[in-house]
């Protein structure tokens, strides 16, 4: 892996829906080939990049509009890397969340949405009962992989975790080993797993004290 030098270090920022696009087409290449979206929206079938590209659509529209965290990681002025950071005060039950479930189902379908909001819930069951930040969606745009821009985004991340005294850590998942190797290396721990037709989803968890370290 190369080395990220001062020249090439990203500048971190919060991003308003004016980035809604950018945002959203980072996230749609991220997640297309994802062993966890090609279960959860049936890549066998036609049409699962439009209902890739609408999951995406819907769930970055309900972050912006529950105020939550964006963050993005900027390098001359182009965003190349993006995170929707939950808040320990907010946990949305995608459930009685009416509006967003229904341009799901107009747009994904039923079938698609309902087992995307069964995955929300059997992670949700994994993760702790206490405060803590959480992660749905988050990528590096793919021209800019395997640089350490990764590692830049989620110290990032764990930095607004450290600065908020509720938060008791930092919950993910992941059906892809190689995040998963990417994950443990930074500190995260399996504390659950999610089966997903032929994919393990692992849930992983790291504490608010060890993201404060990383943060200082």
């Amino acid at each position: 892996m190369t080395a990220l030098t001062d020249e090439t270090v990203a500048k971190v920022v919060r991003l308003e829906s004016g980035a809604f696009a950018e945002a959203k087409a980072i996230l749609y290449r991220a997640y297309k080939n994802e062993p966890t979206f090609k279960y959860l929206f049936d890549h066998s079938r036609s049409g699962y990049d439009q209902r890739v590209r609408a999951t995406i659509r819907e769930l970055l529209n309900l972050h912006f509009s529950k105020g939550q965290d964006v963050i993005g990681l900027a390098l001359d002025n182009n965003l190349i890397a993006i995170a929707l950071v939950g808040s320990p005060d907010i946990r949305m039950n995608l459930t009685s969340q009416i509006n967003w479930r229904l341009r799901m189902m107009l747009t994904a379908g039923m079938d698609c949405t309902w087992r995307y909001i069964d995955y929300h819930k059997q992670i949700h069951e994994c993760l702790p009962k206490d405060q803590h930040h959480e992660l749905p969606l988050m990528g590096v745009d793919s021209k800019f992989r395997n640089l350490g821009y990764g590692k830049q985004l989620m110290y990032a991340i764990e930095k607004i975790c450290a600065e908020n005294p509720r938060s008791v850590g930092i919950g993910l998942d992941t059906g892809n080993t190689r995040y998963l190797k990417f994950y443990q290396r930074l500190g995260y721990e399996i504390i659950g797993e999610v089966t997903l037709g032929d994919v393990t989803e692992s849930i992983l968890f790291k504490s608010c004290a060890s993201a404060k370290i990383n943060s200082k």
